[in-house]
């Protein structure tokens, strides 16, 4: 906080009432409205001198000047360091949490309906990432053989989810063959990473390529990236797009369209997460993502990083308009995170 204005505990107190307000309402905060909530007995005038300070130090601006003042991207940037992080989830909101989350039946499932869970708490998208595959520790492996020499890869993690690829290898194989690999594989690797598990395999073919040499090869051959796909390859859902649009922040149709195709891109809503994995605060808020289009200035992110139980790492956040409920999105999006790190994704 290195305003001098804020260092004044009633400057705090009434920039606090000021965003708290005009995120209830949407409109410009008068005065009048935040001396009557004010615990202390505070006149309009004396209100209205703290706002006029508050507007030269840029945390408010009045869009007119017979308007009241609305809270700039600094007023909500302090009220999510001072007020929001310090709130916590509410009973009602831990058990609603846990029973959406609880009428999904499969893993897979229950990552779709985190998504959904997470647009609710907000305005906006709720967006949930799985893991990347090379960083999933496997629980079993099984290699079917398909017609016209296809190979039909089924890998099931230790958090439960099942991948699965279509591959056309090199070689030809028969179902045998894909039996012994994948006995061999479930006998000596399960508990591994599949990242950990190729450098094994690769080892051992330099170490004794007569004993391992063949069997080795068609191990890697079966799980190489090149063939599975991407090993930091993730699985993004997302829901609430239709939210985004409609919020009244998005006049501009050019600017929402922009944005919304953003949306479709996975790949730039995963990098826009990962920033969250190396950030020292269990969870991460970004005002403002200009990066992501010229409609993201309008935008922030609630995101935090999740460890499955086979410690590989997920992310999950909300974005949404920057008027948003920032106490109960924080919570919800930290409460989510825990949820997921203790695997109840087994349950």
């Amino acid at each position: 906080m290195g305003s001098t204005v804020l260092q004044q505990k009633r400057h705090q107190q009434i920039l606090s009432d000021v965003v708290r307000t005009y995120i209830e309402t949407g409109e410009p905060v008068s005065s009048r409205a935040i001396a009557r909530r004010h615990p202390e007995p505070l006149s309009p005038a004396t209100v209205r001198n703290v706002m006029a300070n508050l507007e030269e130090e840029g945390y408010l601006y009045q869009p007119h000047t017979s308007a009241g003042r609305v809270p700039t991207a600094s007023a909500y940037r302090f009220f999510v360091e001072q007020v929001a992080a310090q709130a916590t989830a509410s009973p009602e909101d831990r058990r609603w949490i846990r029973r959406e989350l609880a009428l999904a039946q499969t893993p897979e499932a229950v990552m779709e309906r985190a998504s959904h869970v997470l647009s609710a708490v907000s305005r906006g998208l709720g967006i949930f990432i799985s893991p990347p595959l090379a960083s999933s520790v496997v629980e079993h492996l099984r290699f079917l053989l398909v017609p016209d020499h296809g190979v039909l890869v089924v890998l099931v993690t230790a958090g439960g989810l099942t991948r699965d690829k279509l591959i056309r290898p090199e070689r030809t194989f028969r179902q045998e063959d894909l039996d012994q690999i994948s006995n061999y594989l479930n006998r000596h690797y399960v508990g591994w990473t599949l990242e950990a598990m190729r450098a094994e395999l690769r080892a051992q073919v330099e170490r004794d390529r007569e004993a391992y040499g063949r069997l080795a090869n068609d191990a890697l051959l079966l799980c190489d990236p090149s063939v599975l796909g991407d090993g930091a390859e993730r699985k993004v859902y997302v829901e609430g797009a239709a939210q985004i649009a409609a919020s009244v922040e998005f006049t501009n149709q050019d600017q929402l369209r922009e944005l919304l195709e953003a949306i479709e891109e996975k790949d730039r809503l995963i990098e826009l997460l990962s920033g969250c994995i190396e950030a020292p605060e269990p969870v991460h808020v970004e005002l403002g993502l200009d990066k992501m289009s010229a409609a993201g200035k309008h935008l922030a992110l609630v995101s935090a990083s999740y460890s499955s139980s086979d410690q590989a790492q997920g992310t999950l956040g909300i974005m949404a308009p920057m008027r948003m409920h920032y106490e109960r999105v924080i919570t919800a999006v930290a409460f989510m995170a825990r949820f997921f790190s203790e695997g109840q994704t087994k349950n």
